[in-house]
């Protein structure tokens, strides 16, 4: 684990001859595969799979987003002994989309993406040689896995969630917010048009995103979307919005009958997700006697909101504290605090 550390510290430096030449290679072993979700819409995925794995960790990617994003996350999952399963979510990536305009971001409802990923589940996990089931989510799919696991809390070990969509940054105050989503629901145009402040997919320079502090893995991500048009997703419908906010909702007033083991990582500069609601979720999971991972949300000091496509200290960081989460589940002992490895800097 410590060479892999290392290795994950100073990635940055050397990151062209990294992806061109070992993830290039790692890319090139994918299963590309698909199945049929709810209104007959094609749902796709992908796995990295070894003969040799015991253990398997499900990606849940966020919103926009596509497992072409995520080949580095699922090598360095791969790397430390997991087979990997990445979902492309209904509207988004290389699933098929619900409506003619391909890039506002639209679902009918929020519990279809629950269902998608539990049919996933049901094709790649259920009744499997893993000895240990994994989860890991990033902002909306951290949403949905947990209202996956309200379902099914028994369906993975422990999970990961990073920066989750339990809460959104509006640029107004919620109340109004709800006032205008309700009004529009009723307006098929505005319900599936673009949010308030929103547009189509364009290329946002470096200097001015808020995802990231990593140049490198920033125009990396830019240039899937830039180079694959299929992929481009610009700002969310206004119902799209409405769904999600009442998912978030649906989640803290669930969150005390929430008993799976989980790990929470908060971008302490996150300007996408809401961190208070991750604090409320947790202190409620605490009160009711089923703490997340040392209680509270765990800061990472400094990231954004992608903190697994962060500069490589934050992500290291963040990515040690959810592999030596999943390796405690390895035995019958669960210590109460996942330690960092002596070589990450607090």
């Amino acid at each position: 684990m410590k060479q892999l550390t290392q290795r994950w510290l100073h990635r940055e430096k050397e990151f062209s001859a990294f992806i061109n030449g070992p993830l290039l290679h790692f890319w090139r072993r994918r299963q590309e595969k698909s199945f049929q979700g709810k209104d007959a819409l094609k749902i796709r995925y992908v796995s990295f799979t070894s003969p040799n794995h015991r253990r398997a960790v499900l990606i849940a990617p966020g919103r926009i987003e596509s497992y072409i994003k995520y080949p580095e996350v699922a090598y360095d999952l791969f790397q430390c002994g997991y087979d990997v399963f990445i979902i492309d979510h209904r509207g988004q990536g290389l699933s098929d989309r619900m409506l003619e305009d391909s890039h506002p971001g639209h679902v009918e409802n929020f519990s279809d993406y629950v269902d998608d990923l539990e049919t996933l589940c049901e094709r790649e996990l259920a009744g499997s040689h893993y000895l240990q089931k994994f989860a890991l989510a990033h902002s909306m799919g951290g949403a949905i896995l947990t209202l996956l696991l309200r379902r099914q809390p028994e369906l993975f070990d422990a999970v990961a969630l990073v920066a989750p969509m339990f809460g959104i940054v509006l640029p107004m105050p919620e109340w109004m917010a709800e006032r205008i989503l309700n009004w529009t629901e009723t307006r098929t145009g505005l319900r599936e048009g673009f949010a308030l402040g929103t547009g189509r997919w364009h290329a946002a320079p470096f200097a001015v995103n808020t995802l990231t502090h990593s140049r490198v893995r920033y125009q990396r991500n830019l240039r899937f979307y830039a180079d694959l048009p299929a992929l481009q997703v610009g700002g969310p419908t206004a119902h799209w919005v409405r769904e999600s906010i009442n998912a978030g909702r649906e989640i803290l007033r669930d969150a005390a009958q929430l008993t799976t083991p989980m790990l929470i990582l908060q971008a302490e500069e996150d300007l996408v997700v809401e961190n208070q609601a991750q604090n409320d979720f947790c202190a409620a999971r605490r009160q009711a006697g089923f703490p997340c991972e040392g209680e509270t949300p765990q800061i990472i000091p400094g990231a954004r909101h992608e903190i697994l496509f962060e500069k490589d200290e934050m992500r290291a960081r963040a990515l040690n504290f959810i592999v030596s989460y999943f390796d405690r589940f390895r035995s019958a002992e669960h210590p109460a605090m996942t330690q960092l490895p002596p070589d990450i800097p607090a």
